[in-house]
């Protein structure tokens, strides 16, 4: 006979067996002779409740309450008006949740132990080490080399010797000290199965490629300087042209593009990551290192955004010092080059970012579909596959429109007030109402949020919430806005009241929203934005209306 565990009955001091071909429920403190037979014998009572008889078959645990069925009655009794009601019955004791507390602290102590054992190499081996805080006197002393006479010239050599200290410092400092004690270090812990789900790339993104690309420009600007030092003659130059050409218009100023892109998200991701327990252990024990210099990780993950825009400055030194004029043009167009660079990675960001939010928005907006938005139309179920709506990645296409303003308003109805959250878009207005998850069911990974969103949006994801679209978009066009005094309202309750109507191609109002900001301070600034937005709109769809080649106008006599 073929038996099988079907489920666990509700009732747990009842026990199914199978006898031929029928189910049928033991008595009451009585084992079935022909179930006993198969395992260990058990005679006496049933225990009523947690205690019951457990046969041991081969390959197969049997636990107390389960149905045992043959294949052919499994059939039977999976049929949905028979399977018992899950969702009544009791949970099982958490028997998995005993010794967590010692689990974790056993856990926290091998992390300890592992981190013990990380060994950091000392940074004093470069050979540029001991120059990054000396100066160009000092440097020219040491080696017994005279300065030179030409005023000029010895400031230009100045201005190259501040460029290559703050390389230097920027190198040892903060590049190398965030490969060598934070990168690799969480590496050396994944590599002994902690904090595997730490994303190194979201956190330092290309710092490798950064660090070699530093290392080089330093190496080369040191080679210069060391062969101009140990030169005997007293009137050769910096040959320092052919360098910063190779990397200013090379990969330095990419490598930290890539970088800087990344920046807003790596931060975000980090203030997620500081609330764990394990990953809080980790950055202690990093930022205790004497070689960070009592720098914490945001302090260095800036570094490389502050060193970029500190280019341009240096290099307009050096160009400021320079006397010849090929070589002035030559240093400045390198310094139009870096700042150009810059430029782009704002735009960049601010693409990306706006991408990112979007992205983020089609998530957490909601689209109902019409029978739900107006219970004035009916649509039988028969015909809800006629309606397809338009799909809302179109509609927040990045590429289609901006975001200009966004907040938290509350909207006042007949009965209540609700808590909306209104996007001004560059052509239409969405008006939203918030909905929380109140159960909490854990929402979305903090660490995959946009830095961007508002804290009202974050909050709203955080506890699985959404933003339910109320009617349908308004058009700029199609929209007016009005002031409502304290006196007409004040005795609904209402402050800092203002009214939005969308009216149709004739001129008819076809929705209201009286909204209530937290100030008027709030409100004032939402209606400016609201007219402002409505005004440039107007003037684009005015100036799309102009054809480019106007003919002269027709006489009216013909």
């Amino acid at each position: 006979m073929d038996l099988q565990i079907f489920s666990r009955a509700q009732n747990k001091e009842t026990f199914w067996y199978q006898k031929g071909d029928e189910i049928i429920p033991a008595a009451m403190g009585l084992v079935p002779s022909d179930l006993t037979s198969l395992g260990q014998r058990n005679s006496g009572f049933y225990e009523h409740r947690r205690s019951s008889v457990v046969l041991n078959l081969p390959g197969l645990e049997v636990f107390p309450g389960d149905l045992l069925v043959s294949d052919g009655a499994a059939d039977y009794l999976c049929h949905p008006l028979l399977l018992l009601n899950s969702e009544s019955k009791k949970p099982r004791w958490p028997f998995s949740k005993r010794g967590v507390g010692k689990d974790k602290h056993k856990y926290i102590s091998d992390l300890e132990n592992c981190l013990s054992s990380v060994k950091i190499t000392s940074f004093r081996g470069y050979e540029f080490y001991s120059l990054k805080d000396k100066t160009w006197d000092e440097v020219m002393e040491t080696h017994h080399k005279l300065p030179t006479d030409q005023l000029d010239l010895r400031k230009q050599q100045e201005a190259m010797w501040e460029l290559f200290t703050s390389e230097c410092t920027y190198f040892l400092d903060h590049l190398l000290v965030l490969k060598m004690i934070f990168m690799n270090t969480l590496k050396y812990l994944q590599t002994h199965e902690y904090l595997l789900d730490v994303d190194l790339w979201r956190l330092f993104a290309n710092l490798e490629e950064l660090t070699q690309t530093s290392l080089g420009f330093v190496n080369s600007l040191f080679g210069i300087i060391k062969d101009y030092v140990d030169t005997s003659e007293t009137s050769s130059s910096l040959d320092f042209i052919s360098v910063l050409t190779k990397y200013f218009r090379g990969s330095l100023c990419q490598s930290h593009q890539t970088y800087c892109l990344n920046y807003s998200a790596a931060i975000f991701y980090l203030e997620s990551l500081r609330q764990r327990d394990d990953f809080g252990i980790y950055l202690k024990w990093c930022e205790q290192n004497e070689q960070c210099r009592r720098l914490h990780l945001p302090e260095l993950l800036v570094a490389p955004l502050q060193r970029l825009t500190r280019y341009p400055l240096l290099l307009k030194n050096i160009w400021k010092r320079s006397m010849d004029s090929a070589e002035k043009i030559m240093i400045y167009s390198i310094k139009e080059k870096v700042e150009k660079s810059i430029r782009d990675l704002e735009g960049k960001v601010k693409w990306l970012d706006n991408f990112q939010k979007f992205r983020y928005l089609q998530e957490i907006i909601v689209w109902p579909p019409l029978w739900d938005r107006d219970k004035r139309f009916f649509v039988p179920e028969c015909l809800k596959h006629i309606f397809k709506e338009h799909m809302a990645e179109n509609i927040l296409s990045p590429t289609n429109r901006h975001l200009l303003y966004e907040g938290k308003l509350t909207l006042a109805e007949s009965t209540r007030f609700l808590d909306a959250y209104l996007f001004l878009f560059n052509d239409f207005l969405l008006v939203t109402k918030t909905k929380r998850n109140k159960k909490k069911l854990g929402g979305s990974d903090p660490g995959l949020m946009c830095p961007s969103l508002t804290p009202e949006l974050q909050a709203v994801i955080k506890e699985g919430g959404s933003c339910t679209v109320l009617d349908q978009p308004i058009p700029l066009d199609r929209l007016v806005v009005k002031s409502i005094e304290p006196l007409h309202v004040s005795v609904f309750g209402l402050r800092n009241a203002f009214l939005i109507q969308h009216e149709n191609r004739y001129r008819q109002c076809i929705a209201a929203f009286l909204l209530q900001a937290q100030t008027e301070n709030i409100k004032k600034t939402w209606m400016a934005q609201i007219t402002t937005a409505i005004s440039c709109f107007t003037k684009n769809q005015e100036t799309k209306k102009i054809p480019l080649f106007t003919l002269p106008t027709e006489s009216s006599e013909i």
